[in-house]
C-alpha cells in the first residue's frame, strides 16, 4: 500500500498525525487479538468437551436401544431456546441461557415405568446437543473476529506504520535539502553582492 503524500509541511503534519493514531492503536488491537486467541482456545476446548459428553451420553443409552422403539418421541420437544448476548473483546456472541421443553401428558398407568427416565434422558441429550451447537456458533464468530484482528495488526505493524515512517523520512529529507539549497544560494548571492561592492569601491 503506497501512502500518498506531498513534499510540504501540511502533508508532513497529516502523516505524523496518522502515524501517532496507528502507533497508539496498535497495542490495543494486539491486546484484543490475544484476548480473542485465548477465548478461541477456550471455546475449542469447550466444544471438544461437549462433543465427548454427547458421545458418552449416546453410548450409555445404546444398551437400551430395543426399548427406544417402544418410546413415543412426540412426548417431548424443544419449546424455546433462551438466548443472551455477551461481548468478548468487543465481539458480540450468542449465549445460551436455558432451553424450555414441552412435555406432553401421558398416562403413567398405561405407559412403561421407564418413560419418565426416557424423557429425562432425551432432555439431557437435547440440552447437550444445543449447547454444542451454540459453542460451535460462538467459536465461528470468535475465529472470524480473531482473523480480522490479526489482519489489522499485520496491516498496522508491517505495512502502514513503516509506510508512514518512510514517507515522513522522505518529506523531512526533501525539506532539509530544500532548506540547505536555500541557505547555500543565499550565501552565494551574499558573496556575489560583497564582491560587487568591493569591485565598485
Amino acid at each position: 500500500m503506497a501512502i500518498k503524500f506531498q513534499y510540504n509541511k501540511t502533508s508532513l503534519q497529516q502523516l505524523e498525525k496518522q502515524l501517532r493514531v496507528r502507533v497508539r492503536t496498535l497495542p490495543i488491537i494486539k491486546n484484543k487479538e490475544s484476548a480473542l486467541r485465548l477465548e478461541v482456545k477456550r471455546c475449542k476446548n469447550e466444544a471438544v468437551e461437549l462433543e465427548e459428553r454427547l458421545e458418552k451420553q449416546i453410548q450409555a443409552y445404546e444398551a437400551m436401544f430395543a426399548l427406544w422403539n417402544e418410546f413415543d418421541a412426540s412426548l417431548i420437544k424443544v419449546k424455546d431456546v433462551h438466548l443472551g448476548v455477551r461481548k468478548i473483546a468487543g465481539v458480540r456472541v450468542p449465549l445460551l441461557e436455558n432451553v424450555d421443553f414441552d412435555i406432553r401428558h401421558y398416562s403413567m398407568f398405561s405407559c412403561p415405568k421407564w418413560y419418565a427416565d426416557g424423557i429425562h434422558i432425551l432432555k439431557t441429550l437435547a440440552q447437550t446437543a444445543i449447547e454444542r451447537e451454540f459453542t460451535l456458533a460462538k467459536l465461528g464468530l470468535l475465529e472470524h473476529a480473531r482473523k480480522k484482528t490479526t489482519q489489522k495488526v499485520n496491516l498496522f505493524e508491517k505495512v502502514q506504520i513503516p509506510g508512514y515512517q518512510d514517507a515522513l523520512r522522505k518529506i523531512k529529507r526533501f525539506m532539509e535539502d530544500e532548506e540547505n539549497l536555500s541557505k547555500s544560494s543565499q550565501k552565494i548571492l551574499k558573496s556575489i553582492q560583497e564582491k560587487r561592492k568591493e569591485a565598485g569601491q
